[in-house]
């Protein structure tokens, strides 16, 4: 009865489910450890892990660590093999080039497709917290399984 005295409504407004932006010593100490254990995971999943609001992890890990965000790059995976085709392609340009001056001209470039059946790493998901760029890289294969 007395919140609707004072307030006029009985509707609670409180919000007691928020949780305050909290970037403590402690807090961040926490956040370092968990970086530690893993520079992989998610900002949400850590910050659901840590009991923290997404944006103060974000603000512990930017202005109170100091660390960035980093995609992993994919590279084409390389056989023992391709060394010696590439170099075979190349000494081939060269003689036709070589032969016909205008070969280079003759080259048609299309765009290919693939759907990825076997463990695709979707890049845009995938980030790695750390103060300088880790560098890494994850092989895939050009064709894989269709």
């Amino acid at each position: 009865m007395e919140r609707f005295r004072t307030t006029f409504t009985l509707i609670d407004n409180s919000h007691p489910q928020r949780r305050r932006t909290v970037r403590t010593e402690e807090a961040i100490a926490t956040v370092e450890r968990s970086i530690e254990e893993d520079p992989n995971e998610s900002i949400r999943h850590r910050a659901q892990e840590l009991d923290l609001c997404p944006s103060t992890l974000w603000k512990i890990l930017r202005k109170d660590l100091g660390l960035r965000a980093y995609k992993i790059q994919l590279v084409q995976e390389l056989k023992p093999n391709d060394h010696q085709a590439r170099r075979r392609f190349v000494e081939w340009t060269q003689n036709e080039i070589a032969v016909v001056p205008d070969f280079h001209k003759r080259i048609l470039f299309s765009d290919e497709a693939h759907f990825w059946l076997n463990g695709y790493v979707n890049k845009q998901n995938c980030r790695i917290w750390s103060e300088a760029n880790p560098q890494v890289y994850v092989e895939t294969p050009l064709h894989p399984e269709n």
